[in-house]
């Protein structure tokens, strides 16, 4: 995926284009809202720049980056007419599956790194059936 990575901390609101390849991305979004999709950003950029989310507000345990993910999807969730997200809740239904799901197959990857597999891509033609 290309695109722009915020995150908060002690420093404030950074965007980043790089240094987030081994994340695990998250859609938030259902394919069914392409205005929603269409908004993102411009909302992501509001959000950001507000005082709440200003270097010295930064707190590790209560107003982090954790807090500021899930503020913005609440603000989102807002606007669309939703009850906001707790933070178990948010942790449930996004975070944890797939989490899991990188889990397994960081696990997968290990058991095949310490044993005598390889992996070859298949030819075109059988990928597609």
């Amino acid at each position: 995926f290309a695109g722009v990575v915020y995150n908060y901390d002690q420093e404030g609101v950074h965007r980043a284009q790089s240094g987030w390849e081994q994340c695990i991305s998250i859609p938030l979004v259902q394919p069914d809202m392409p205005e929603l999709l269409l908004q993102w950003d411009d909302l992501l950029e509001e959000f950001s720049l507000e005082e709440a989310w200003l270097p010295h507000r930064y707190e590790e345990q209560q107003h982090n980056c954790y807090t500021f993910a899930l503020a913005f999807v609440n603000r989102v969730r807002q606007r669309r007419g939703r009850q906001p997200l707790s933070k178990e809740q948010f942790t449930h239904s996004f975070l944890l599956p797939h989490t899991r799901a990188a889990s397994s197959y960081l696990g997968l990857l290990q058991q095949l790194a310490h044993r005598d597999f390889y992996i070859v891509p298949l030819p075109e033609q059988q990928q597609q059936q």
